[in-house]
């Protein structure tokens, strides 16, 4: 317990900052969902046209993970982090500039690039920081900063759009997120900024034959599905289906988003103190996982059938099944990694699981295009978040690192070489 708590404080300001960049992250990527029903009037985009815009962050980004995982890894992930963030800023506030699909389609391109650092270098800097007992909050706050940035950026960003248009909403918050990068080069934390290239590492091929390894791919992918089908078409869901004003999406949505949040810190918070408690790590966090996946599954299935007067309700039973799945998802990855090959890892996992990214969006605005409705679309989702459910209870048989067959890792021997 004192083991836990010291780590814990001691990481603190690192969390706090990589708490605030994941907001920001989550305020640029999901932007042009609150833009796209401007976008789509302004240039007479066709909704499959649009679903390939929306998901084409999604193609850099996914792309990425393999290499920048590996980045990670070998360099000093600090400035690994550090160098994504400014591509990703400037990315967002030049997409102010466009003029048309070809132009905007590019900004989401290198916006892709940008934020792909972000998943490998959080999760291997928590990997090196943190012990198992403390890591279920870590990632709760980590999850919750996802829907934070999504909540804010939904309801500041909408507000935003909606009085000053959408060129001018991506100029003010690409320019406005610079501001995090002074912070960074001033309290980044000294201990995870070393690399351990210099540790015996698994090959990636090594990663890929591991059973773990895929089931935590594709529970991610499941979350991710989700996640994104939300993050790209929930505003859109909500003027169309709904007929809600753009003001009056914006707080609905944000609200969505918070209560995900809350239950995602509250889920790690109770997984730790069961863990610490003398419950095993595997059965506290894959409990969490399956309660969580099986409720968004059901709840999505419950809006299929939904209305007026009751869309809103099963909604707020998707968030807090949301919230409570995607809590464990990095506390899985990085304790089965383990500390040495956590960026590599997450990088590869996340690479599987973003193809929900590419995929998901897409296969929306097809299905809405074909239906005329979201009904589908909806159907679709759930039958995902409960594959997700199997993967992460059955997939992933028990919850240690996984046996490398290689010496004992000694990060304090790495530091001093």
């Amino acid at each position: 317990m004192s083991e836990a708590k010291r780590a814990s404080r001691a990481f603190a300001p690192a969390l706090t900052l990589l708490v605030l960049v994941i907001v920001i992250n989550y305020v640029d990527r999901g932007s042009l969902s609150l833009a796209a029903p401007f976008i789509k009037k302004e240039w007479g985009l066709s909704d499959t046209k649009l679903g390939i815009l929306l998901s084409s962050f999604f193609w850099s980004y996914t792309l990425l993970q393999i290499p920048v995982g590996w980045f990670c890894d070998r360099f000093k992930v600090t400035y690994v982090l550090a160098a994504g963030f400014l591509l990703w800023s400037g990315a967002m506030a030049a997409s102010a500039l466009a003029t048309g699909f070809g132009l905007l389609l590019m900004m989401r391109l290198f916006l892709g690039v940008g934020e792909s650092v972000m998943v490998p270098a959080t999760s291997k800097i928590c990997a090196v920081g943190l012990p198992e007992e403390a890591r279920g909050l870590a990632n709760g706050f980590i999850m919750a900063a996802m829907h934070w940035g999504v909540a804010i950026g939904t309801l500041g960003g909408g507000l935003l759009v909606a009085n000053y248009g959408w060129h001018m909403a991506f100029l003010i918050i690409g320019l406005a997120s610079l501001l995090w990068l002074p912070a960074w080069m001033r309290w980044k934390p000294a201990a995870a900024a070393s690399p351990v290239a210099k540790l015996p590492q698994p090959r990636m091929m090594t990663i890929f034959s591991k059973r773990e390894f895929w089931a935590a791919s594709i529970g991610h992918f499941s979350g991710n599905y989700l996640l994104y089908f939300l993050l790209t078409w929930l505003p859109t869901y909500l003027i169309r289906e709904h007929h809600l004003s753009t003001a009056t999406m914006a707080l609905v949505a944000s609200a969505i988003w918070a209560v995900d949040s809350i239950t995602s810190i509250l889920t790690g918070w109770i997984a730790d103190r069961c863990i610490v408690g003398g419950t095993s790590a595997t059965k506290a966090r894959k409990i969490a996982m399956c309660i969580g996946y099986l409720a968004s599954g059901m709840s999505l299935a419950g809006l299929v059938f939904s209305d007026d007067r009751t869309y809103w309700i099963w909604l707020g039973f998707v968030a807090i099944g949301s919230g409570i799945a995607n809590a464990g998802t990095f506390a899985f990855s990085q304790t089965l990694a383990g500390p040495r090959v956590a960026g590599k890892w997450v990088g590869m996992q996340n690479f599987v699981a973003n193809i929900a990214g590419v995929t998901g969006p897409a296969l929306t605005g097809v299905l809405v295009d074909r239906t005329g409705h979201f009904g589908a679309a909806f159907a679709v989702a759930a039958g995902v978040s409960i594959v997700g459910a199997l993967a992460w209870v059955v997939g992933v048989r028990k919850l240690e690192e996984v046996d490398w067959n290689l010496p004992a890792l000694n990060l304090a021997a790495a530091e001093a070489e």
